[in-house]
């Protein structure tokens, strides 16, 4: 990567996490308070959608029953408070300790399989904990759901820092969701990080190099369940609420089409799908009720035209256009050269 390529998706990061951290006051000035909240859901959704482009970009596996380890997390959190009375941390931790478990639970049984077997049994664990959780309603509120009071998130002396605060629930929000998606990036950047990319290339020969393919399998399956989990935590907070209807496959199926068309294997990808479609949903929706038309024909378009997602195409218009720099540079030192 040239050192001006580097520099323009620096520039773009930073300008990215600056816009973020002025949503708080700008975006009311500008349009709508409402849009505060639906950015912040955004993120949530993000790190959702990011939980399947670690095992569908990254090692190959394509997962559609994240929802299970989001639902976990969830009730992880409502649980917590409303039948055992945590505060905001301990069931925050139980919320994502959960999703861990389940996640590794299902692994074990679920990366000793590839290809669509794969994709089928995680779809069967879903489906199975999505029955349980509809079927005991007394602990779980089934679709109802269960309504919680948020507890403080911070209480020092006489202050008091909570999710009432949309403030404050928006920068709790981006703090914990840019926090993941930074452990994110230094494991695919390490040397775990390749290895999961080499079983994705090539698992025969990733295995004839001395890679334990199953127990890699399984650390980035459970690693995406705790990314699963921390947004369905977060999630619960945001709501206030947790549903078993968040437990079904149709939700991991959103968030595959959200990571595939912003680019699976790139660490911002999801973010730029779950954007794209959840704006045109919040705008087309108030007009149109049959919306999901026009995000079923984007992405479709999108896997025709733009294979790589939308991060992808973009990636490949700037190794192009830098490229096409470097060629008359190296064409006028040639010139130079006495």
């Amino acid at each position: 990567m040239t050192m001006s390529l580097m520099m323009i998706r620096r520039a773009m990061l930073i300008a990215f996490i600056a816009a973020l951290i002025a949503v708080p006051w700008v975006v009311p000035a500008l349009i709508n308070k409402f849009w505060v909240s639906v950015i912040a859901e955004i993120m949530i959704w993000s790190l959702f959608a990011a939980s399947v482009n670690l095992l569908f970009g990254y090692v190959g596996l394509l997962s559609f029953g994240q929802a299970l380890y989001f639902g976990f997390g969830m009730y992880g959190v409502a649980i917590g408070i409303s039948t055992f009375g945590l505060s905001f941390w301990p069931a925050f931790g139980l919320g994502i300790v959960a999703s861990v478990a389940i996640a590794l639970v299902a692994g074990i049984f679920a990366v000793r399989l590839t290809w669509h077997y794969f994709a089928i049994i995680t779809v069967v664990f879903s489906l199975i904990f999505y029955f349980f959780a509809v079927s005991v309603k007394s602990v779980t509120g089934g679709d109802d759901g269960i309504n919680f009071t948020l507890p403080p998130t911070f209480s020092f002396g006489g202050y008091t820092a909570s999710f009432s605060n949309e403030t404050f629930q928006y920068f709790f929000i981006f703090a914990a969701v840019a926090f993941c998606f930074f452990l994110m990036h230094r494991v695919i950047q390490s040397p775990l990080g390749k290895a999961f990319v080499a079983i994705r290339d090539n698992d025969t020969r990733a295995e004839l190099i001395g890679l334990n393919v199953y127990q890699l399998r399984l650390i980035a399956f459970v690693m995406s369940g705790f990314l699963a989990g921390v947004s369905g935590a977060l999630f619960a907070f945001f709501g206030r609420y947790a549903s078993a209807s968040y437990m079904f496959y149709h939700v991991s199926g959103e968030a595959v089409v959200w990571a595939i068309v912003g680019g699976a294997g790139t660490l911002l990808g999801p973010v730029v799908g779950t954007t794209l479609f959840i704006v045109i949903r919040e705008v087309v929706s108030t007009h149109w009720e049959h919306h999901s038309l026009i995000v079923g024909v984007m992405a479709i378009l999108v896997v025709i035209l733009a294979p790589t997602g939308l991060v992808g195409l973009w990636n490949e218009w700037l190794a192009r256009w830098s490229a096409r720099e470097k060629v008359p540079a190296t064409r006028t030192s040639l010139q130079s050269e006495p």
